[in-house]
């Protein structure tokens, strides 16, 4: 059986998140973030492997403003090389057909669009072998659980920040992340939830090392969770390793050049909590090796995913590994239309009881979505 067709999708569902958009003021870093207050729609780059008797893969690849790019890589050399591969039949043959992938591309660097694309393949062989041994990609894992709290992770909302903590409290959420700068804008939020609850701030990578232990310092009473991506550039792992002595947990790991990156991350003692996302780092396979390098280290990892598509029930699947504690994140905001029920994002999510990783989009919806599209074959 080998890997005949490959299809590509970008898709971008118009949501709301109950924000008045403000375009004013706009900082660069908010330009190209995920949580950009101008952004009416999401996108997600999907791809689709087909074997040359019909078995269908899905996998997602990073990521927002970066997908045509992305998109550029999947269809050229990414795509190409996996044409024609036979599809492997377990854990050891994907990853050794990932490794000679890597090896073929590491001209081109271990983080950026290659990586973006060669993970979104990587999960959708996965999700081939899950239906090729028919069962759900947990069990195919090892993993114990299907049902995972899921965290909130707001979008932006500056001095009004307290109404949307609020609301999602008050969905039953059991853990909220905010996307705010303005140490203010944290303090606030903080302050209208009970002192346990479980709050975290992502700010995207800042400030400078002198900044960021002023803000630090003043986060303190916040009582946060972790404070993640503090500090520009955002694999300095040794400023990273001088914040954490003030005594706020560290988080990162979404903008982490593969699994090497997160090792020199956990060799320097930069972070508390590991971030690794499935759809930039290298795909389930480098996702398996981050969490038994972190294993190593003692260090708990906690997967970035503000994905909708594939990537965020591939990063559900990885959970199942992890400790019942470690929840899901999910991005807060209220979609048009579903690509699939589980995009409905509720306090709990369930895996389907389906073979590989349970991605079926409505059909429906997602071709009302798409905005570009490519297929290649294989020519025997």
């Amino acid at each position: 059986m080998i890997i005949e067709k490959i299809e590509i999708y970008r898709l971008a569902i118009p949501f709301h998140a109950n924000r008045d958009i403000c375009t004013s003021n706009l900082s660069a870093q908010e330009i190209y973030n995920a949580a950009n207050p101008e952004l009416k729609k999401m996108e997600s780059l999907l791809v689709k492997l087909t074997t040359n008797n019909g078995l269908i893969g899905w996998g997602e690849s990073f990521g927002h403003a970066i997908n045509p790019v992305t998109f550029n890589a999947l269809e050229t050399i990414v795509g190409r090389f996996f044409l024609g591969k036979k599809v492997p039949e377990d854990i050891t043959q994907i990853r050794d057909l990932i490794h000679q992938a890597k090896y073929a591309f590491h001209p081109f660097g271990s983080g950026g669009p290659v990586m973006f694309a060669l993970s979104g393949v990587d999960i959708a062989l996965w999700d081939l072998v899950g239906k090729l041994h028919h069962k759900p990609l947990y069990q195919l894992l090892g993993g114990k659980r299907t049902e995972f709290d899921v965290y909130a992770s707001l979008v932006s909302y500056g001095n009004k920040i307290d109404e949307h903590v609020l609301r999602a409290y008050h969905e039953g959420f059991k853990a909220i992340k905010l996307h705010e700068i303005d140490v203010k804008d944290t303090q606030k939020a903080r302050s209208v939830l009970p002192e346990d609850f479980p709050l975290m701030v992502d700010v995207n990578c800042p400030w400078s090392e002198q900044e960021a232990i002023k803000q630090a310092y003043l986060l303190q009473s916040a009582n946060l969770t972790w404070l993640e991506e503090p500090i520009f550039p955002p694999n300095d792992v040794l400023k990273l390793a001088n914040l954490r002595k003030i005594g706020i947990p560290i988080a990162a790991g979404e903008n982490v050049d593969g699994v090497q990156g997160f090792e020199q991350h956990f060799i320097n003692h930069a972070i508390d909590i590991a971030q690794p996302s499935v759809a930039k780092v290298g795909g389930i396979t480098a996702m398996l090796d981050v969490i038994d390098l972190a294993k190593m280290y003692s260090i708990k990892v906690s997967p970035h995913c503000f994905y909708y598509g594939a990537g965020l029930l591939a990063t559900a699947h990885i959970l199942s590994l992890l400790d019942d504690n470690i929840k899901l994140e999910a991005p807060y905001i209220q979609w048009n239309d579903l690509l699939y029920p589980q995009m409905e994002f509720k306090p709990k999510l369930t895996l389907a009881d389906t073979s590989g990783l349970g991605f079926e989009p409505n059909k429906e919806v997602f071709e009302r979505y798409i905005i570009q599209y490519k297929k290649i074959e294989y020519n025997h």
